[in-house]
């Protein structure tokens, strides 16, 4: 399978919302208190040539979020988005030999605004989210946490995945996006509390299109939670659980604004190694054992 990484324009947050400084409520204010902004990152959507169709990961940012609510103060001060129309992934797919009509699926790893932008270029095909997410949406109660129902096109529809019980490597269970069951959704709770992730399984090879279960590949393999997360537990053994994940065999892990998450994914560079690097640098920094001392007779 060929995968595309397609970057929709950039986004800039806050230094303490890749990496949550605090807990609790003050580490959820932290990205709108904070002064330090992150350098600009991407906006990666992703496209994967199947057998059965394009199956699209996120449809990734758009113009129209240059211009967001005011009234809410994350959107006032703690993130700004820079990307063109002709940046949004319909016309980024198209420049590939991708139509509308090719694309079969589409799947979201969850429905914040950079990773539902550009639904409008997806009108014929089957979406698929998590119901969970979805409810979480609607109302003041949506619109408080982020949320934008109103700018989906009016025909958004989405099918909600359909879990089947049994495990899924360390994860609690899974869903088939695939008939050949090569490309599966596993819940990553922590960004969002029903935030999914998609593995794509390719022979030998796994990749895991990780949204924004973290920022970073680093801050995964460090155990750092977000500054957004509304619930440090879970994203904490989340991160755990994809840790495990990458000890067992090469997965190649692309979150969705890591500026090397393409790179990765161009060198089908694991996250295998970087973890037992930091497993090996971990092992030779702990101090020797003491010495047996021979009992005094």
């Amino acid at each position: 399978m060929r995968i595309h990484a397609i970057q929709t324009g950039r986004v800039q947050i806050k230094q303490a919302q890749i990496e949550g400084r605090g807990h609790g409520l003050w580490r959820q204010l932290q990205p709108i208190l904070s002064r330090e902004w992150a350098e600009w990152s991407p906006v990666y959507a992703w496209a994967i040539e199947h057998p059965e169709g394009v199956i699209v990961v996120d449809t990734g940012s758009a113009a129209h979020l240059k211009s967001l609510p005011r009234w809410h103060p994350y959107f006032q001060f703690s993130v700004r988005f820079d990307i063109e129309p002709e940046q949004e992934i319909g016309p980024q797919l198209q420049s590939r030999g991708i139509t509308a009509r090719d694309v079969s699926t589409v799947v979201l790893t969850h429905l914040h605004v950079d990773h539902d932008g550009g639904l409008a270029h997806f009108p014929y095909s089957r979406i698929l989210a998590s119901s969970d997410e979805l409810a979480r949406t609607s109302g003041i109660g949506g619109a408080i946490l982020g949320y934008l129902p109103n700018r989906w096109p009016k025909w958004f529809d989405p099918k909600p995945l359909l879990w089947q019980g049994a495990r899924f490597e360390p994860f609690a269970r899974s869903a088939r996006i695939t008939n050949a069951g090569d490309v599966i959704a596993v819940p990553t709770p922590g960004h969002t509390p029903s935030h999914v992730s998609v593995i794509v399984q390719d022979g030998e090879e796994q990749i895991m299109l990780a949204g924004d279960a973290s920022y970073l590949e680093s801050t995964m393999l460090s155990g750092t939670v977000d500054g957004v997360t509304s619930d440090e537990t879970a994203a904490k053994a989340t991160l755990a659980d994809i840790r495990a994940y990458c000890s067992k065999r090469p997965i190649i892990y692309l979150p969705s604004h890591d500026p090397k998450s393409a790179e990765r994914l161009h060198d089908r560079r694991s996250a295998t190694c970087a973890l037992e690097t930091i497993q090996t640098r971990s092992a030779t920094s702990r101090p020797p054992p003491a010495a047996m001392v021979a009992p005094v007779t």
